[in-house]
């Protein structure tokens, strides 16, 4: 008997709700088959079989409130493909049983080669999987594939690209053979779990490659209301909130599932295509115009991005206030040592080393800049994991650099250096992204002299930095030229009050204009 868990839910969710069940007890399940969709106040999470067999009794129904790793349900273990496919005389004697089994296979149930069948003979197909995509991370899209039906591949060669919201996750051949099939193409929408293709492993590859290509494609399932699949509980709320019927929205969940996104999509069309009666006419040149125009979908990074940031937007009581650093002491500084820096540590001595160390002891005296809310708790932050954030081809990022304010000047520059590399070359991880409790944002490297950035919920708390400019400063009496630079910081003022942002900037403009009370720790 094997146990059905309510997964890993994500950062700070703890409970969810049994939405729907897809099965029902004494249903023969296979692997990774979808079971039931569990609720939270983020997201919706897809609960897959762990084993193949025959779901026994369902413990939470739907409606339940459940707990993570709370039993959901439990599952005998046996071959499912037995009861549906009889062989040998058995499906000879029971003609409809043989039509079953022809159905499976058709359906792609089968996953390895059918007997008698010369062509795959000594061939065995292995499924290419989704691989875990990371915490709270359930879906993905297909972005590139790199191989072709009918390609030889070698063992952990790339086949295809996945993107998420959050990174690129690339797809290896679990083994060496030839690619048969793929079920998912370019732009289609991928759960975790989920099987990509399908390739032919061993003495008889090539044969079955061949058998595939030529094999016809299965015809599609057909569409409307008498379709077996159950829609996600959000799209029904949505297709009933639009009122539109099932059969008139194309599914991109797995067997067609019909998802919240495809509802919204659907409405866009329709509304595209009904007439303006309100709007004015459009301008002679506007043919004209749309010629010149390029529609580009945005990535599912830039995606989660708008949708992150509208909802700080909304959640947060976001306020900024301003001040400004005299650069003249650090730049001596920098200019002095920076090649003794570089030629021991083997690494440029740059700016964001001084102001990630200035933000680390502003952090210590001002604890609620580096603290989240959790419902009706505020959670304070004994450490500091610095995001810093970072403008890549694909959409901004906020890699992470945990323990920041253990770390040298050195282990700081190195840091950074590293996280931008993974940040250009698309390598980052879940791992390299999350967990951070406050966040610097230079917009200066772009040339900007002010910024009001937004913050990065859950944190409480971003800096924002801005170009260093020569500007006419009075000191003692005397007007004199300075490097002067902007900073800023954003921050929720339901858990940060004025007088501590103001504080905290403060601080660090102290201690960035008299880079010795570092030192001392003042």
């Amino acid at each position: 008997m094997t146990e059905v868990r309510v997964p890993t839910l994500g950062e700070s969710v703890t409970e969810a709700t049994v939405a729907t069940w897809f099965k029902k007890p004494g249903d023969i399940v296979a692997v990774d088959e979808m079971l039931c969709e569990l609720e939270t106040d983020k997201v919706t999470v897809e609960v897959p079989s762990p084993v193949a067999g025959t779901l026994s009794d369902i413990v939470a129904a739907e409606g339940d409130t459940v707990g993570v790793d709370a039993l959901l349900a439990n599952i005998s273990e046996g071959d499912a493909g037995n009861a549906d496919a009889p062989k040998g005389k058995e499906a000879a004697e029971d003609p409809d049983a043989a039509s079953g089994a022809a159905r499976n296979a058709a359906d792609g149930d089968v996953t390895t080669e059918k007997e008698g069948d010369d062509k795959s003979e000594g061939a065995t197909i292995v499924d290419v999987m989704v691989p875990t995509l990371g915490e709270s991370v359930t879906e993905a899209t297909v972005s590139t594939w790199f191989k072709k039906v009918g390609d030889s591949v070698a063992q952990d060669e790339m086949l295809c690209e996945l993107e998420t919201d959050k990174v690129s996750v690339e797809v290896p051949a679990p083994a060496a053979g030839k690619l048969t099939k793929i079920l998912a193409e370019e732009g289609s929408t991928v759960e975790a779990g989920g099987k990509l293709a399908e390739l032919a492993s061993g003495d008889g590859a090539a044969a079955a490659a061949t058998a595939q290509e030529a094999a016809p494609a299965p015809a599609a399932a057909p569409s409307g209301s008498g379709k077996d699949v159950e829609d996600a509980p959000s799209a029904k709320k949505a297709m009933a909130e639009a009122g539109i019927k099932s059969g008139d929205v194309e599914g991109s969940g797995r067997d067609g599932r019909v998802m919240k996104e495809d509802v919204a999509k659907a409405v866009a069309a329709a509304s595209s295509k009904a007439p303006e009666a309100s709007a004015a006419p459009r301008a002679p040149s506007a043919p004209d115009d749309e010629s010149r125009e390029e529609r580009v979908r945005m990535t599912r990074l830039k995606q989660t991005m708008a949708r992150r940031l509208k909802e700080a937007q909304n959640t947060a009581a976001i306020l900024t206030t301003f001040n400004e650093v005299d650069m003249t002491e650090v730049m001596e500084i920098r200019n002095t040592y920076k090649a003794d820096f570089e030629k021991k540590h083997g690494v440029r001595m740059g700016f964001m080393s001084f102001f990630t160390k200035a933000c680390c002891h502003a952090l210590k005296e001002i604890p609620e800049v580096n603290a989240e809310i959790d419902g009706t708790d505020v959670i304070y932050k004994n450490y500091v994991h610095m995001g810093v954030a970072a403008g890549t081809p694909t959409g901004l990022v906020v890699p992470v650099i945990r323990d920041v304010d253990t770390m040298s000047f050195a282990g700081i520059e190195k840091a950074i250096g590293e996280m931008g590399r993974k940040a250009r070359d698309g390598k980052l991880t879940m791992a390299d992204m999350t967990g951070g409790t406050f966040t610097i944002s230079n917009g200066g490297v772009y040339g900007s002299l002010m910024t009001a950035p937004i913050l990065n919920p859950p944190q409480s708390g971003i800096l924002g930095m801005a170009k260093i400019q020569d500007r006419a400063m009075v000191i003692g009496g005397e007007i004199v030229i300075r490097p002067m630079m902007y900073i800023s910081l954003s921050y929720d003022h339901r858990i940060i009050d004025g007088k501590g942002a103001v504080t905290f900037l403060v601080r660090v403009k102290e201690m960035l204009e008299d880079p010795r009370r570092l030192l001392m720790d003042l």
